[in-house]
């Protein structure tokens, strides 16, 4: 009943509360449009029959949730998983992609913060241009990595994959720098009277401590790769993706199909996320860690 309260209800209500305002902005954005087809067509509706209209167009400037869902529903459910407008298959491939990108990027992040924590140098030297490197807009860095590994013939998977790598490096390099320098002082004291050797402290102390750090960290990566793979589909013309029915649905004013691909993106996104919060919880009790 406690986490009836607590959870269920707050989000509940949020939820209720943004769909009613979709609902009203959904009618106030479509309401220009709907009332210049009823001029062209000397029709004069009442009231509740405009909104009936605005909420119905095939092509909306902003559809209503229930035409998003019918979509989403019909583009998941009664599509074969092969087909190009399935929603499932779009979002594999873009998952293929997102997790490659995640792979490559935490084991880059990782190796930059045990670089940075055991080399002072590499803190001073490499942590700024980390941190400047975030600061470049990732729609301008994919269409530079898209064309210049076509040039050496590298096109497909790992184009994609390098620009989620791209996003996804640097929260995990944070939060494991964080991770690797959380235990302290006393216990690092304990260490140098047990006489411990570096790689002793580092593999008993301060990667047991990182953990938690590494998987908060990922979260927030898991999510970021699979927007560096939608944005990576796009400069190369996918024509399956994510990024690709996001495209398609610009190119043929699909608005219906842009937001039914958003939608799918980031159930992709919590489903992600969701995954790696049981594996940290996994870990963390494999570990010995006792819930709170």
């Amino acid at each position: 009943m406690d986490t009836f309260r607590s959870k269920i209800i707050p989000v509940t209500s949020i939820l209720a509360g943004v769909v009613v305002l979709w609902y009203v902005f959904a009618v106030i954005l479509n309401a220009p449009f709907q009332r210049d087809l009823d001029a062209r067509a000397n029709a004069t509706p009442g009231a509740a029959e405009f909104i009936g209209k605005t909420l119905s167009q095939p092509k909306p400037t902003l559809p209503a949730p229930h035409q998003v869902a019918v979509n989403f529903f019909e583009n998941t459910f009664l599509r074969g998983v092969t087909s190009n407008r399935s929603l499932v298959y779009n979002a594999w491939v873009t998952l293929s992609s997102t997790l490659l990108g995640f792979a490559f990027g935490t084991a880059l992040g990782i190796v930059i913060a045990v670089g940075i924590v055991h080399v002072t140098t590499l803190e001073r030297s490499l942590m700024p241009w980390i941190i400047a490197s975030q600061t470049i807009p990732i729609l301008a860095v994919a269409p530079m990595i898209i064309v210049v590994l076509a040039a050496i013939g590298i096109t497909g998977l790992i184009p994609k994959a390098l620009i989620s790598t791209y996003l996804s490096f640097f929260p995990v390099a944070v939060g494991m720098v964080k991770g690797l320098r959380s235990p302290e002082l006393m216990h690092l004291d304990l260490m140098h009277t047990y006489n411990a050797s570096a790689s002793q402290t580092f593999w008993k102390l301060r990667v047991p401590a990182s953990v938690p750090f590494l998987f908060t960290s990922m979260k927030v990566a898991v999510a970021a790769s699979l927007v560096g793979a939608i944005v990576g589909e796009l400069p190369t013309g996918a024509v399956a993706g994510i990024g690709a029915k996001l495209l398609a649905g610009a190119y043929y004013s699909q608005t219906i199909d842009i937001w039914s691909a958003l939608v799918a993106g980031s159930i992709v996104a919590a489903l992600l996320v969701m995954v790696v919060g049981i594996a940290g919880r996994l870990v963390d009790r494999a570990m010995g860690g006792r819930p709170v």
